[in-house]
């Protein structure tokens, strides 16, 4: 049992929380500008939109229609850059920078707001989906086959891995609030990016447009970087 699915269940908990992904890129977003309690809410998420999942997929097997897949891609990506969007006029007005303070800045978003927000990017990222149906879900149909003890054993690690991974990054998150603001920014910056690449990833895979992705990435930092450049001329005329 510990061969065939516990060290499984616990390298595919890992991989998740350690590889850089949406969800965490939201994680760490969240705990950088409205500190690490609502962040916590995020983890949530997973416990409350995989079960249909799971059962969508574990027991069909990816049998969904690709046209279906391509939806919840494209809207997932759209998701991402709202929220990138959103990161962006943090960064640039300044808000939420000190996380030591219990500022009104924030409390911005409620946290059932930064929950729900994290329940629609789970449910709306391919990911999961792909995920249980190609890795995980063919091991839980053969820990079911075996007896329930042998599935929930299964399930308990991997969920219990892989949310204290994302527990741990907002830990970790959460001290550099105690660094310099510029510091802070430039983290934040970051976060702003990856929601910015994997929404444009998303979109583009779904387009078959992946081709283009990097040129396109390429030309809105340029915009970007432009529209900074001239916002601080303007703010120094």
């Amino acid at each position: 049992m510990i061969s065939q699915f516990i060290l499984p269940a616990f390298s595919f908990g890992l991989s998740a929380a350690v590889i850089p992904g949406p969800l965490l890129a939201y994680v760490v977003n969240t705990t950088l500008t409205q500190g690490w309690r609502k962040a916590l809410l995020i983890v949530l998420a997973p416990l409350i939109t995989d079960a249909p999942i799971i059962i969508l997929m574990t027991f069909l097997l990816g049998q969904m229609p690709d046209d279906a897949l391509r939806l919840i891609q494209i809207a997932g990506g759209a998701l991402l850059l709202a929220i990138a969007w959103g990161a962006r006029n943090q960064y640039q007005s300044g808000v939420a920078m000190n996380l030591a303070a219990d500022t009104a800045s924030r409390r911005t978003h409620s946290r059932r707001r930064v929950l729900m927000t994290g329940i629609a990017m789970n449910f709306l990222s391919p990911g999961p989906y792909l995920f249980w149906a190609s890795v995980n879900g063919p091991l839980l149909v053969q820990a079911i086959d075996i007896s329930v003890w042998h599935a929930m054993a299964f399930l308990f690690v991997f969920y219990a891995t892989f949310l204290c991974g994302l527990c741990a990054w907002v830990l970790l998150f959460h001290q550099v609030g105690r660094v310099r603001v510029s510091t802070l920014r430039a983290l934040i910056l970051v976060t702003m990016l990856l929601l910015l690449w994997f929404g444009m990833r998303l979109i583009a895979d779904a387009l078959d447009l992946a081709a283009y992705q990097l040129p396109v990435f390429g030309a809105v930092l340029l915009v970007l970087v432009a529209c900074e450049a001239w916002k601080r001329r303007y703010s120094r005329t």
